[in-house]
């Protein structure tokens, strides 16, 4: 991303449909977590002592959940819908935790589309290489616009 530099739209409510999937693939590296551990200033154990977690029920350290959110909002940003999309609410479960260096598997598809509201609905679910589901969710996103 530039700048100043003048990017253009994701597609609007009437380009999408149903049914329509995005997949993405993401590995936990260390650079990522510290990035987000100093920018929230979290210093949660959990997230980064190797000693501490191992004696929790996680046994080593894992991805905090806020960061695992990220992932998909910049997904929805990125590519379905892209630029410009605005997530109004949503509705997220995290099942089982990700661990560092994990590599996590997010599968989008959006499964409602309500022309008039511009809004959409996007059903998300990520799973780690193990194939354990990681979280599920729900996004309701007004894509960008349509241009009068």
């Amino acid at each position: 991303m530039l700048l100043g530099k003048i990017q253009k739209k994701g597609r609007n409510v009437n380009d999408l449909v149903v049914g329509e999937k995005l997949t993405i693939t993401e590995k936990i590296e260390d650079k990522d977590l510290l990035l987000y551990l100093g920018l929230t200033n979290d210093n949660n154990p959990l997230y980064i002592q190797h000693d501490f977690a191992s004696k929790t029920i996680y046994a080593k350290p894992i991805v905090p959940p806020i960061m695992l959110m990220g992932i998909i909002t910049a997904a929805i940003s990125k590519y379905l819908p892209g630029p410009g999309a605005y997530i109004a609410k949503q509705d997220i479960s995290f099942l089982a935790p990700a661990y560092h260096y994990s590599t996590l598997k997010f599968t989008f598809e959006v499964i409602e589309i309500d022309v008039e509201a511009n809004g959409i609905v996007i059903s998300v679910a990520a799973k780690d290489e193990q194939n354990n589901a990681v979280l599920v969710g729900t996004f309701y996103v007004n894509p960008p616009a349509i241009e009068q």
